[in-house]
């Protein structure tokens, strides 16, 4: 029987069709191809991740075969990834879950500026060559870029392990190699290639002399040279685990909460509960706790893809008439509101029937009262896009802590009513309906804490009113305090002023923060900590922005004492320089000291060379 017909033998006996591939290559509109490509992909049926990235896509995609060739054929209709190249492999089952099309800034995470494969990449190997230098005993070290648990499944004879748990660690792990082998020829390798793309070239700019990787990694060399000077299996980013020599699935499986790989011997254990524990590993709180947290995070994944305030709906959106705005005409109440619409646009909603109240048209001309609440039907909504990348840092009985990204509201409000940070943790914790204990700005990332029930709350939610919660924030500055320590004593306005934003008043609110200069960078900005004293609305921004120094990417406190109203603002825009980056409070039910801290934002890793430190 011909190769060709063996494998459409094969293809009628394994209905999924399994590609991996990735190509460097300058990407631009990336939310309209994502569209494209998620909605292509839920069409033909597929399932699986792809990256985009302005440097390049990387995928992981399973479905039959029309499918897998129709989002082939439109991937490489792309400039730059006309000629990419894919890795196939047969399985019996669909291997991944669900649908992923996420715009990333990278498509695998390095976080080293500079390192720009689609500009300059290492020479290659080919998997032949590898094979016949292995076989020739030429000198060579096999250096390993994979994470612990992918080489626990299987690596090359006499590899060189980094001891990594994620490849952002690589450059840390570089600088524990022995200087000696900067003199050695060094072949880099990684399961399919992508991570020696960015390997390899930061080796040369360390001092490593010759460097190459091997050409489509372990799972081209399996292809091409079989299990020769292999030992083991290949670890795989599905439901598969890892696949074999001849890349069909192998017996391996992997601990859900230690990510231990599993010999068929150690899944036969009795301490082997499938998603829960295995031999490796034990169930402690702490883990017993991991696992129900990243339950909630695979649910968090599946309402967001698509996001929930992406089909079109019809929103009922209240406005409740405060005490101040009694006696008002329905128009005049609706200007004091300051919402995005203007007065003619909110004459033809009252035109057209789409202003309610206890359920009847409203009238523009009607008088409004103190309490009551007008509902605005807005039918076809389709809210702007919003970043759910949430993560959920701790849970137990009584409260939830997040890291929340940014741009993502807290609370619905103007366009956004689906796509909040409540409406989605509502929909993961539902029954339960969480309640927070404090605010972020949808421009601001960091950390956030929940209520579970209303005793908690009740319990929780006097620290912050008497200020007893500790908070440090970090940011991004434009202007470079001379100050190392300096503070800020503004006080600031009780409600918004004409631009619907709180401002510098000196019969406002009081107000306090306290600014330590932590770097002052060779690009003019610097990175501040800020401890807010008192919890005023927009505080932080506020004060530096009076300062004379304020956070980058601010789309309403702007520099040279700018001010831009708040309904100009365009979230999907902001990129603000401003991070939560520790809540420090007492448990409300055990009444332990709790503190907790959110990863730092890219703009706080990579923010530039450091001329001074503070």
């Amino acid at each position: 029987m011909s190769s060709s017909s063996l494998q459409n033998l094969n293809r009628s006996m394994a209905e999924v069709v399994n590609i991996a591939a990735y190509k460097f290559a300058d990407l631009t509109e990336l939310a309209e191809l994502r569209s494209e490509l998620r909605a292509l992909c839920q069409a033909q049926r597929l399932k699986g991740t792809i990256l985009l990235s302005p440097e390049g896509i990387n995928l992981f995609v399973a479905g039959d075969q029309s499918g897998i060739d129709a989002l082939l054929g439109r991937i490489r209709e792309i400039p730059g990834l006309t000629d990419l190249e894919v890795k196939e492999s047969l399985s019996d089952e669909q291997p991944f879950q669900r649908m992923l099309v996420k715009i990333k800034r990278e498509i695998i995470s390095f976080g080293v500026e500079g390192i720009e494969p689609h500009r300059y990449t290492s020479p290659r190997i080919s998997a032949a060559e590898l094979k016949q230098w292995l076989d020739e005993g030429r000198p060579v070290t096999l250096l390993d870029t994979r994470n612990n648990f992918e080489i626990d499944a299987g690596t090359f004879e006499n590899a060189v392990a980094i001891d990594i748990e994620n490849f952002r660690q690589f450059p840390e792990a570089v600088e524990k190699l022995p200087a000696e082998m900067k003199q050695r020829p060094v072949v880099t390798f990684c399961t399919g290639g992508i991570r020696c793309e960015k390997a390899a070239p930061y080796l040369e700019r360390v001092g490593f002399e010759n460097v190459l990787q091997l050409d489509g990694g372990i799972l081209k060399y399996l292809e091409v040279c079989g299990g020769d000077h292999y030992d083991g299996d290949c670890f795989v980013f599905d439901r598969r685990v890892a696949v074999n020599e001849k890349l069909a699935e192998s017996p391996l499986a992997q601990c859900f909460v230690c990510q231990a790989i599993l010999t068929p011997e150690d899944q036969q254990s009795p301490l082997y509960v499938e998603g829960q524990s295995c031999p490796h590993c034990h169930r402690s709180v702490d883990e017993q706790r991991r696992d129900l947290i990243a339950s909630r995070q695979r649910k968090l994944a599946d309402i967001t893809q698509p996001l929930p305030g992406s089909q079109p709906y019809t929103n009922h959106r209240p406005l409740r008439v405060a005490s101040q705005f009694d006696g008002l005409k329905v128009l005049d109440f609706l200007d004091a509101m300051k919402t995005q619409l203007s007065r003619q646009e909110w004459s033809e909603v009252c035109e057209n029937g789409h202003l309610l109240c206890n359920d009847a048209p409203v009238h523009p001309g009607r008088t409004v009262r103190s309490g009551e609440i007008l509902v605005h039907v807005i039918p076809m909504t389709v809210e702007p896009e919003i970043n759910a990348d949430i993560e959920i840092l701790y849970e137990d009985d009584a409260i939830v802590v997040v890291n929340k990204p940014a741009p993502l509201p807290v609370h619905p409000c103007g366009r956004f009513n689906r796509n909040s940070l409540t409406y989605l943790l509502n929909l993961v914790y539902a029954p339960l309906k969480l309640r927070p204990a404090h605010r972020l700005d949808a421009e601001t990332t960091g950390v956030m804490v929940f209520s579970k029930t209303r005793q908690v709350a009740r319990q929780l939610q006097p620290q912050f009113d008497e200020g007893k919660v500790q908070k440090r924030y970090l940011a991004r500055v434009q202007e470079q305090p001379e100050a190392t320590q300096f503070d800020c004593q503004v006080p600031i306005s009780a409600e918004p002023g004409p631009e619907g934003v709180r401002v510098p008043d000196e019969n406002g609110l009081p107000a306090e923060t306290r600014f330590e200069t932590l770097q002052r960078l060779d690009d003019g900005t610097a990175i501040l900590q800020a401890t807010p004293m008192t919890g005023r609305t927009n505080q932080i921004r506020l004060h530096l922005w009076h300062l004379g120094f304020p956070i980058v990417g601010d789309p309403i406190y702007r520099p040279n004492q700018q001010l831009a109203a708040a309904m100009t603002t365009d979230l999907a825009k902001s990129q603000l320089g401003l991070h939560a980056a520790e809540l420090s409070f007492v448990h409300p039910t055990t009444e332990l000291n709790m503190s907790f801290q959110a990863t730092e934002p890219d703009w706080f890793h990579s923010p530039g060379e450091v001329v001074q430190s503070g």
